[in-house]
């Protein structure tokens, strides 16, 4: 009977000695690949003259270069780019819109009637910038709280934590969003070019009459530019077409000269725009692939201290049981 117990009780050893390496093993791999996931128990004790150290307080200097360790700098950049290129949009597409109906009203479009759709429609989309100014402030806030609590420098700093079913689909519903905003932010870039095109055409014409080879010549009103050729107006607008010195003039009026150059700035912002959402669409699946990897980790512990706990329980019981024997 002894040595049966002798021999049961050295196969427990060596399965507890095979499960602890192997989970050895699998912690050390996991650190390889992910430097900042290691915890604080792996850490070296530390001497008598670290203890004195550490029972002194730390200076404001070592506070802030932990709290700027915390940062997450890639989302923080991300979320400025975002912030620049939403508001750039908004507010010079907002005023250029007005100086675009100001000279269709005193140009090319004297009837109202003609023009009342596209004043509708404008007005409309300035309530849309509204809107969209609004829910990028909170969005780029959200994914930068994401991006705070995702980071393995934030796992540094508090220690290790625990993932959920719950927050790894809020970041991969992220993920989703951010990617369908993108493809959307797109189609305004490309939208938002459309007006620097016509203001360039319109731009262009006026540069042509004022070079001296055509300011030579008699057929400088022949030169001319018909607003209506764009869809913006019908063809029954009158006078929809400007000519000669009455185009230069246009030309040279403030509204022509703010509209055009607040229509490059609001197509720059959009470009930035879409720069930061494919930004965020990167750090954001590098989050989530990261939550996935800690959370396979985290199901492993946990069945790694299982096992232990039911060793501990076997080599209790094979203690009492070889105890009642002798």
């Amino acid at each position: 009977v002894e040595s049966l117990l002798e021999i049961e009780t050295l196969t427990l050893c060596h399965l507890k000695l095979a499960v602890n390496s192997r989970a050895e093993m699998e912690i050390g791999r996991y650190h390889w690949m992910y430097p900042g996931s290691k915890n604080h128990q792996y850490r070296p004790v530390p001497t008598l003259g670290d203890r004195a150290s550490l029972l002194s307080s730390p200076g404001c200097f070592e506070c802030c270069i932990k709290c700027l360790g915390g940062v997450p700098y890639a989302s923080l950049v991300a979320t400025i780019l975002c912030f620049s290129g939403v508001a750039l949009f908004c507010g010079c597409g907002h005023v250029a819109l007005a100086g675009t109906v100001a000279i269709l009203e005193q140009h090319f479009s004297t009837n109202t009637s003609d023009h009342a759709l596209l004043s509708e429609v404008i007005q409309l989309m300035q309530y849309v910038i509204y809107g969209i100014a609004s829910f990028f402030f909170l969005y780029g806030i959200i994914l930068l709280a994401e991006g705070f609590y995702t980071t393995s420098a934030v796992k540094e700093l508090h220690g290790e934590f625990k993932t959920t079913a719950c927050g790894r689909c809020i970041s991969g519903m992220f993920v989703f969003l951010t990617y369908v905003l993108g493809v959307a932010w797109l189609g305004v870039f490309g939208f938002s070019a459309v007006p620097v095109f016509m203001f360039y055409n319109i731009w262009s014409t006026c540069e042509v009459i004022k070079s001296p080879q055509t300011n030579g010549t008699a057929g400088v009103e022949q030169i001319c530019v018909d607003i209506r050729q764009y869809g913006i107006i019908p063809w029954n607008a009158f006078p929809g077409r400007i000519c000669g010195s009455a185009l230069e003039n246009i030309c040279n009026t403030n509204e022509f000269y703010m509209s055009y150059h607040l229509f490059i700035v609001a197509c720059a912002g959009a470009g930035a725009t879409v720069i930061a959402l494919i930004h965020f669409l990167m750090i954001l699946s590098s989050n989530w692939a990261y939550l996935k990897d800690a959370s396979k980790m985290q199901a492993y512990q946990d069945i790694k201290a299982k096992e232990e706990q039911e060793l501990q329980d076997i080599q209790s019981r094979s203690k009492e049981q070889l105890n009642s024997y002798t």
